[in-house]
């Protein structure tokens, strides 16, 4: 693709950056096969190949964002499937990320949206805050027929009760059973503390069993994704602060891998490299975080699996996040583990598609997410399995909210299989 980007322009790295992606694309249109709201709209300009016509002539003309451009973007679920199909290599995430990071400096959203939008940039990193959140929907929801349409999809995918706060979120080392193999931090993440803090006392439990000494660090909160994503600038505060935390973690006792169990973190933690490439105080440390980190089913395939306590032989419907099989690459390891440990592992149709959770879209976007959450429960059931797995609490919370099949992470599952406790969410039989 031609650009005529001035050389003022080019001048600044995000927008010098912007043009080599842009220059990459070929108009092939093959992205457009693979993405979740062209298939759905069938909107030229609700496809990868559209919105990248769309942020080049907002960039090159550098003009604000427009109520049409932004409705698009908008759209968009950052599932990076695009990514996976395009045979020139066009690196659309980081494209996408800027383009929104543009909007929200040039374009007024509505009054409402701006609150909304400032209201789940705020909460959802914030632990604390999430768990009053939750509390307070658990008392709407039995009204929530009556309440404002733009309030009902958080009060749907909202438990009735916050869990207990785990221990796991103060930072302390868990020593490892047996001769210690690896030190590895673990990042416990933000919105999932609140909302399944199981999750990271499975990723705990399994990781020690199989001698990993698991650091959780002070100061690691968030990885900063969902305020970046949504283009505001608490992302990068919230990753400098995980990367401070990581850093004095490696000097005072060095780690062998940062473990993520959250997909859509990994995401984010992997590109601290290119996020801080110009900051001279972040840029080395940010690059020795990206090249630690691993998502749990990564190190698992690195360390090995132990042999199944119980072999269970239930069916496992797998759903790949997006996060995890575009946006990492890591399409096979977390399958592969499941059937070492016991389980019989079904691939679902259209298993490249989203399930509309994708952050806060389906917070943002409650139409379009709803239909795909559809589409992807009714591919999933159509497996006829025992349960689903995923490996990113947002899809499981979103495919949860509308099936009556258990939904867990597949972390879950693997410590359970290797002597851990049941799932709560799985029955005895």
């Amino acid at each position: 693709m031609q650009t005529q980007f001035t050389l003022t322009q080019l001048a600044d790295p995000a927008t010098a950056e912007a043009d080599t992606i842009l220059r990459a694309c070929v108009h092939c249109g093959f992205c457009n096969a693979t993405c979740p709201t062209y298939a759905l709209l069938g909107d030229e300009l609700d496809s990868p190949r559209g919105r990248i016509y769309l942020i080049k002539d907002m960039l090159e003309n550098d003009r604000p964002a427009s109520a049409d451009v932004v409705k698009h973007i908008d759209r968009c679920l950052s599932c990076l499937s695009c990514m996976t199909t395009c045979p020139s290599g066009v690196h659309y995430m980081h494209l996408v990320d800027h383009a929104r990071a543009h909007i929200e400096k040039t374009y007024r959203r509505p009054w409402l949206d701006r609150l909304t939008r400032r209201i789940v940039g705020h909460i959802l990193p914030r632990p604390g805050l999430l768990r009053v959140a939750i509390s307070v929907a658990g008392l709407l929801k039995p009204i929530a027929p009556l309440l404002p349409r733009r309030l009902r999809p958080a009060l749907a995918l909202a438990p009735f009760d916050p869990p207990e706060p785990s221990p796991l979120e103060q930072p302390r080392i868990i020593p490892a059973e047996g001769r210690k193999r690896r030190r590895v931090g673990l990042m416990t993440g933000c919105a999932q503390k609140a909302l399944a803090p199981q999750i990271n006392e499975a990723t705990a439990r399994l990781l020690t069993r199989h001698g990993c000494e698991v650091v959780i660090a002070e100061g690691a909160d968030c990885c900063g994704a969902l305020n970046h994503h949504l283009g505001q600038d608490d992302g990068l505060a919230f990753a400098r602060g995980s990367i401070r935390a990581w850093s004095r973690e490696i000097e005072s006792g060095g780690l062998d891998a940062l473990v993520i169990n959250t997909s859509g973190c990994g995401v984010m933690i992997k590109d601290y490299g290119f996020l801080f490439r110009d900051d001279p105080e972040m840029a080395d440390k940010a690059q020795k975080i990206a090249a630690l980190a691993r998502d749990i089913t990564e190190i698992m395939s690195e360390i090995g699996l132990k042999a199944p306590a119980r072999a269970s032989g239930r069916r496992v419907a797998y759903h790949s996040a997006c996060t995890l099989q575009h946006g990492q690459k890591i399409r096979d390891a977390p399958k592969a583990l499941l059937e070492q440990a016991g389980f019989v592992v079904l691939d679902p149709p259209e298993g490249h598609l989203c399930c509309g959770s994708a952050g806060t879209y389906n917070l943002l976007q409650p139409d379009l997410a709803t239909r795909l959450r559809a589409r992807k429960c009714a591919n999933l059931e159509s497996m006829q399995p025992d349960m689903i797995a995923a490996g990113n609490i947002g899809c499981i919370l979103q495919i949860g909210a509308a099936t009556q099949l258990p939904a867990l992470h597949t972390v879950e599952l693997l410590d359970w299989a290797t002597g851990g406790p049941r799932p709560a969410v799985l029955p005895e039989a």
